[in-house]
């Protein structure tokens, strides 16, 4: 590989560089068709990587990297877009648009993969991140709450809670973190535009205590379902651990197993025959204090069938 085929600090190699760099433009286009570089828009690239498994979400944030560089001053990157360069979490929401703010009335349309949106963008509903303007985590929270389905919006809003406890934790600062205030605050002043009344359900729903999405759309189903609130993240008296769910009047725990921790987040070094071992001993301990648990995965949580989630917390829970 050509020496100066040098990626920028998110592996991206824009057409005009490598011109000023001195590769022609034929010589790009070949390294194109033999599969040396891949395209992330026009005009930018990436080098190929063999094998390569990337989240949906990552790339949709590359490809708002690729096309920062053109957007207006007035513009901000916002809703889905600014969630994932914030490396905040979403689930189900499309991202085949790149979707951009601009501060003007006649600023919504569609031009290629951007989907423009007008909208007011106040000075502290804007941050800078690696260089691009983007919605702060409350706002875009709040404008993905206004507009998709409530367990959809609930993932990225539950997100951004959950990093500002960790923040306040560990007193790192971060960049997707937002406070029950800060969201409240967006959420007062989008009063009277479309969709705050969702917006305002999702937040009275939100948990900053949920550590992923399959715990926050286990808890939007049981919330659904009319299933009696659960304590999140509660200390199991008599043991080391806590749980995802609890029901403590009740000597009921339940446990989403996302099997991510027994995949490809495994730390490296780490044996997945002592992970297991360790979780089993981890419910016997809680089992041994006389409580129940219930466990489910992924299919489980909207199962309607007598395997299901809900199902099964109904029979255990009395409900």
């Amino acid at each position: 590989m050509d020496a100066l085929l040098r990626p920028d600090s998110h592996g991206l190699l824009r057409r005009t560089v490598l011109l000023t760099l001195g590769f022609t433009g034929g010589e790009i286009d070949r390294m194109l068709r033999t599969g040396a570089l891949e395209a992330v828009r026009r005009g930018v690239y990436r080098l190929t990587e063999d094998g390569a498994r990337r989240r949906p979400e990552t790339e949709h944030a590359l490809r708002g990297r690729a096309a920062g560089s053109g957007l207006a001053p007035d513009a901000a990157f916002g809703f889905v877009t600014a969630a994932a360069l914030l490396r905040l979490p979403s689930w189900g929401v499309p991202l085949q648009r790149l979707h951009v703010i601009r501060a003007r009335p006649n600023g919504a349309r569609v031009r290629g993969d951007l989907q423009i949106h007008s909208g007011r963008l106040p000075d502290d509903d804007v941050l800078v991140v690696d260089g691009l303007r983007v919605t702060s985590p409350a706002r875009t929270a709040v404008d993905l709450a206004r507009t998709v389905p409530a367990n959809r919006a609930l993932v990225t809003l539950d997100g951004a809670l959950h990093r500002a406890v960790v923040r306040e934790q560990t007193g790192t600062p971060d960049p997707g973190a937002a406070t029950p205030a800060d969201i409240a605050r967006v959420v007062a002043r989008a009063s009277g535009s479309p969709g705050a009344a969702a917006a305002r359900r999702v937040l009275a729903l939100a948990d900053g205590l949920s550590e992923s999405p399959g715990e926050t759309l286990s808890r939007f189903r049981m919330h659904v379902a009319g299933l009696p609130a659960p304590v999140t993240q509660w200390p199991v008296p008599g043991t080391r651990h806590r749980t995802e769910f609890a029901w403590p009047d009740l000597g009921v725990v339940g446990e989403f197993d996302g099997r991510v921790k027994y995949g490809r987040s495994l730390r490296p070094g780490v044996d997945l025959t002592e992970v297991l071992w360790e979780e089993k001993r981890r419910e016997d301990l809680i089992r041994a204090t006389g409580r129940t648990v219930v466990r489910w995965i992924w299919p489980d949580i909207d199962d309607p069938g007598d395997d299901g989630m809900v199902a099964r917390l109904q029979l255990t829970l009395g409900a």
